[in-house]
């Protein structure tokens, strides 16, 4: 399970050149992976086939049957558990949105060449599996531990690196956090990590390893590619001039609200159509700091806010939060805009700055749209 360096495979991440369009690798990876048609926020839990993907490498072929998860390292008692073990200890619950740290991505300028997200890579799901916090009590955490260190069974090449895809949360971790093995009340799909997965509310996908095999604990930072060099916030252009940016970790999702788009869309320009008269403007907000306490809309793209009425977070902490807003829409071009406000005070930006990875790009959602006669 170890990383290695492979030379001539994999090619060096890099900024999309000026005018350069979505290319072919672009596409590829697009085609592969898939985010939430926006117009699926009507459902308070997101159905499994509609919630976003992302795969880093292969989905490996894996047997319920056959499965064991190992638990070692700095721990009194070394565990292997299979899936109907996990499945009899006492589990829990958690409706959790998750949203990728590469959603928005495709947005920026200039643009990282990764998986192109606009604003669609996200989804709320009932998780139902195991407390990590109970497994890692049975196993005995020793003293000198400092980190929990995840290992999923897919395997691939990235920016040069063999790899199972591994990372890290520190030790004690969030009560909240789930070893999931049911996903909306049925086994995880294959997509989302079957037979079992890592749930860390309020946290970007990245740290939601799945196909979960093997957790060790260890007495140092965990330094392997996912941990600290492909999930960091990195301003610099790799101009050499500049010098080397560690970049800060990529952790808890921030602020964003989005709209549940209305009227009937243009096919091409997504542009979306509707006849005069009163609109009741709805969608979804989330945050990985806090409930959100304030969503306001523009529709005149931006020269005025208003306030929508926002629902509380209620028994749901990490989940998203249903808001609405009531518009009469007047003839014409207009272009909405939304944006949240959370319980830390962080609010979304009107432009979004600049980082080499493309990661927690939470830029306002602006949506045209073309009032009609009717």
């Amino acid at each position: 399970m170890e990383e290695r360096p492979l030379t001539g495979i994999s090619p060096p991440g890099r900024i999309a050149a000026p005018g350069e369009g979505i290319g072919l690798d672009e596409l590829a990876l697009a085609a592969r992976n898939h985010g939430l048609p926006l117009e699926a926020m009507r459902y308070e839990v997101t159905p499994a086939g509609l919630h976003y993907v992302l795969v880093h490498y292969d989905i490996p072929d894996t047997d319920s049957s056959t499965w064991r998860l190992t638990v070692r390292g700095r721990l009194r008692t070394p565990l292997e558990l299979g899936l109907h073990e996990l499945r009899a200890l006492p589990s829990v619950t958690r409706r959790v949105t998750m949203e990728c740290a590469g959603n928005g991505r495709a947005r920026l300028s200039p643009r990282p060449v990764s998986q192109p997200w606009l604003v669609e890579a996200v989804g709320t799901a009932d998780w139902t599996g195991v407390p990590l916090r109970a497994v890692l009590a049975e196993a005995g955490v020793a003293p000198e531990a400092v980190e929990a260190v995840f290992t999923g069974a897919d395997h691939g090449v990235e920016r040069g690196v063999e790899q199972h895809y591994r990372r890290s949360l520190p030790l004690p971790v969030g009560e909240d956090v789930l070893l999931a093995h049911t996903m909306n009340g049925g086994p995880l799909p294959p997509q989302h990590g079957h037979p079992l997965r890592l749930v860390v509310p309020g946290w970007y996908g990245m740290a939601h390893v799945k196909w979960l095999c093997d957790i060790e604990l260890v007495d140092a930072p965990f330094a392997g590619y996912q941990q600290a060099t492909a999930y960091r916030y990195r301003r610099h252009t790799a101009d050499p001039a500049e010098p080397e940016d560690p970049g800060e970790p990529v952790t808890l999702i921030a602020p964003r609200a989005l709209l549940i788009p209305p009227g009937f869309p243009d096919f091409m320009s997504r542009t979306r159509v509707l006849r005069p008269g009163p609109v009741r403007l709805a969608g979804r907000a989330w945050s990985g700091h806090g409930p959100v306490v304030r969503v306001e809309l523009s529709t005149d793209g931006g020269g005025s806010w208003a306030d929508a009425e926002v629902r509380p977070p209620g028994g749901h902490p990490y989940a998203w939060q249903g808001w609405h807003l009531d518009w009469t829409a007047a003839p014409g071009s207009h272009t909405l805009l939304v944006r949240a406000t959370d319980a830390s005070g962080r609010t979304q930006p009107l432009r979004q700055p600049w980082n080499r990875g493309g990661f927690g790009n939470n830029q306002v959602q602006a949506q045209a749209v073309s009032v009609i006669p009717r």
